[in-house]
């Protein structure tokens, strides 16, 4: 029999502390459809996800009919409504709405896989008498502080993310593709157990921000090699990033990666509790300026992580998370943002830290090359 993974009292915690606050803002009930957050309220992901969460009560999960075994077993949820059909499912969530006569529901506006603005259009066509509210603030205010059983399956997907990275770094060579490596970090973390890895590899000459493995990017020497690696462990990454350069790399490259450990370091220094992120990367901007490189870098250096690779804040997407601050008990990845340099590909060094109490931080992905 597999057993829930998540402690019992960790997922009832979360959802009496969400309930109360649907409550202090009068919204009768949330329809949940994003993965990440559904995994926050149940413990397991669950294509297509869909669970009704009212004010008071038990949540109402909404399962395609013959999967509701497994998910009763895997989640401890019995309250459940089956479904055939994605047309039957809105029919059902309608109905449910309905007679139990909700008023305000919440939806989450989400950034993320299922959060599709046509079911949220569908669902006001099915709903004209209810008030739809985002309740995507609530739930990330929720999610941005871990606690300690977040916090341990982040540090083992840390170690897990740490060992896949030396596999990967140690193939890179003249004549490797970017899905050679992303072949050889994968199998490594689906071995750890995995369930959801994410790599990727940006060779250059050519940098790219978001670098899917391609198979006819090829290593050669004169270039930088970057590689991407998140690991999960219990479905909470952790995050990391390593460039190397191949061959005797030139004055332009070699400023480039001093300048991304300068930066890194010190990034680490003044992350702490209650700094503004803003702030840190006013001075990472002086350090990029000094190396003349300010233009090519990406602006923001950090993100959160947990049931997401890239979760709130994350100040390279949404400029207002950059006046957030860092609190104790969040995890986050930094330096995000890499040197984009034309001719030679991106430099990028990246690892996921625990704020701590006293202004110290956790490096859960240490490794020095």
């Amino acid at each position: 029999m597999i057993k829930m993974r998540f402690p019992k009292e960790v997922l009832e915690r979360r959802l009496s502390k969400f309930q109360e606050k649907l409550r202090e803002k009068n919204i009768d009930a949330v329809m949940l459809r994003t993965l990440s957050s559904f995994i926050y309220f149940t413990g397991i992901k669950w294509l297509r996800p869909a669970l009704l969460i009212p004010a008071e009560g038990e949540p109402l999960a909404f399962i395609a009919r013959g999967e509701e075994g497994g998910f009763i077993e895997k989640t401890g949820i019995k309250n459940i409504e089956t479904f055939i059909d994605g047309g039957e499912l809105m029919g059902k969530v309608s109905g449910t709405i309905r007679k139990s006569n909700y008023k305000v529901v919440g939806l989450e506006f989400g950034l993320e896989r299922d959060a599709y603005i046509l079911f949220y259009e569908v669902f006001k066509q099915l709903n004209p008498k209810v008030k739809v509210v985002d309740v995507g603030p609530i739930i990330s205010e929720l999610r941005l502080i871990k606690d300690e059983y977040e916090l341990n399956c982040v540090r083992k997907a840390g170690s897990i993310a740490v060992k896949a990275m030396e596999k990967t770094l140690s193939i890179i060579k003249e004549g490797v593709s970017e899905t050679d490596m992303a072949a050889e970090a994968y199998e490594n973390l689906y071995k750890s157990g995995c369930e959801e890895p994410h790599v990727y590899v940006n060779i250059g000459p050519h940098p790219r921000v978001h670098s899917e493995p391609l198979r006819d990017n090829i290593a050669r020497k004169g270039v930088f090699v970057t590689v991407v690696i998140g690991a999960d462990y219990n479905r909470y990454y952790a995050n990391m990033s390593r460039t190397i350069h191949i061959g005797q790399p030139s004055e332009l490259a070699s400023k480039a990666l001093k300048c991304m450990n300068e930066t890194f370091n010190l990034a680490v220094k003044l992350t702490k509790p209650n700094v503004k992120f803003m702030n840190v990367i006013r001075e990472l901007d002086k350090i990029y300026a000094k190396y003349n490189l300010i233009d090519y870098r990406v602006v923001g250096y950090t993100h959160g992580v947990g049931l997401q690779i890239e979760e709130k804040p994350i100040t390279t997407i949404l400029p207002r998370d950059r006046l957030m601050e860092a609190k104790e008990g969040m995890v986050l990845a930094f330096i995000h943002s890499p040197i984009m340099m034309r001719g030679l590909g991106q430099v990028k060094k990246e690892d996921t830290f625990i704020i701590k109490k006293n202004g110290e931080i956790e490096n859960v992905t240490k490794l020095e090359i």
